[in-house]
């Protein structure tokens, strides 16, 4: 029934986006380039293509050109870095029209520092693995967006570029049970993305490309919203990436800035074989983000290399398997970490 609703929630949206495309005559050429936020990911329905790119017929670039008609090229692909994009350039036609880019956050370790930040405190440095993606932000990624923008750019001379960010993943509430994020974690996290955003716009804009933010547009909707766009922990690789009604929200953004002032075409949905899936991939495979089993050996070994007692540890799993709130468990993993510190610090 939750996924039923999903779907009527889509083809609504989708009407809305309709509502605002452009009719041509002829078809035009679309290439969509990126990661797992272009590719579909997060929609849980995926073309099967052969490939772990996830790509889906509820992305927003199949949006886009499921209601425009324009023969699209669905290139994106999950746990792409800016170096596999560079990959899928050569997709790219010479004569094609338009050109939708998402990427970034993998270079900065988009999944890894999301599993770290998600353990309890004792087992994850969250502030450390945040701070190993800002130095790469800091340092290297301008370069590497600048390389690839340019390499686009010479691929295809003529045709319209835009630029996509990524919106904030957290309200400040953490709402499942396998999670421990706390409320500053959450808070750099989104402060993080925000930062990351800004230098893809600022590098978009060198370019000559649009830019298009996602954030304000996903106020509301993040995860653990009444209505939220985002998923949570939930099946690899979807954790964390927008639902259907997220990829719909991109696609009302990205399309008047690929068209300007649209008119309505078609709501019609793309097929497998109205859309060209390249067989290149992401050399490091789809992001998956990992839920800490606090059951396993080595969590258990990890647990007394950092000072919790196997009393502490078992209360802390029974605490999370009774169904106790999240708030109550961020408590009891503070008091924990906070312990175990004074522990390590006076042997």
């Amino acid at each position: 029934m939750r996924r039923r609703l999903s779907i009527i929630g889509f083809l609504a949206g989708l009407a809305m986006l309709v509502s605002t495309l452009p009719a041509y005559a002829a078809p035009r050429t679309l290439v969509a380039l990126g990661d797992s936020y272009g590719s579909g990911v997060g929609t849980f329905i995926y073309f099967p293509d052969g490939t772990s790119c996830y790509r889906s017929p509820f992305s927003y670039p199949a949006q886009i050109a499921a209601a425009t008609g324009m023969s699209l090229t669905l290139a994106a692909c999950s746990g792409a870095t800016t170096s596999d994009v560079a990959r899928q350039i050569p997709a790219v036609p010479n004569s094609t029209d338009y050109v939708t880019i998402t990427v970034g956050g993998n270079d900065l370790g988009f999944a890894p520092v999301l599993s770290t930040c998600g353990l309890p405190g004792w087992l994850g440095n969250c502030n450390a693995a945040i701070d190993s993606g800002l130095a790469i932000l800091n340092t290297t990624l301008p370069d590497r967006l600048d390389d690839v923008y340019s390499a686009v750019r010479s691929q295809a001379t003529n045709a319209k570029v835009v630029v996509t960010g990524y919106p904030l993943l957290f309200n400040g509430t953490d709402c499942n049970v396998l999670t421990f994020f706390t409320g500053a974690e959450m808070a750099r996290l989104n402060d993080a993305t925000a930062r990351l955003n800004a230098v893809i716009q600022e590098r978009a804009k060198v370019a000559g490309f649009t830019f298009v933010p996602a954030a304000s547009a996903f106020n509301g909707h993040a995860w653990c919203d009444p209505q939220p766009w985002i998923n949570g922990l939930t099946i690899s690789p979807n954790s964390f990436h927008p639902n259907i009604s997220g990829h719909s929200a991109y696609a009302r953004l990205v399309g008047p800035a690929l068209f300007g002032t649209p008119t309505a075409r078609s709501t019609a949905t793309l097929a497998a074989d109205q859309v060209r899936l390249p067989s290149v991939t992401s050399a490091r495979g789809p992001a998956r983000i990992q839920p800490p089993d606090l059951s396993s050996p080595a969590v258990a070994r990890a647990a007394a290399r950092a000072g919790v007692t196997n009393a502490e540890l078992k209360r802390l799993r029974n605490a999370q398997r009774s169904g106790v709130s999240n708030a109550a468990l961020d408590r009891l993993d503070a008091k924990i970490t906070a312990k175990a510190a004074q522990r390590l610090d006076a042997r």
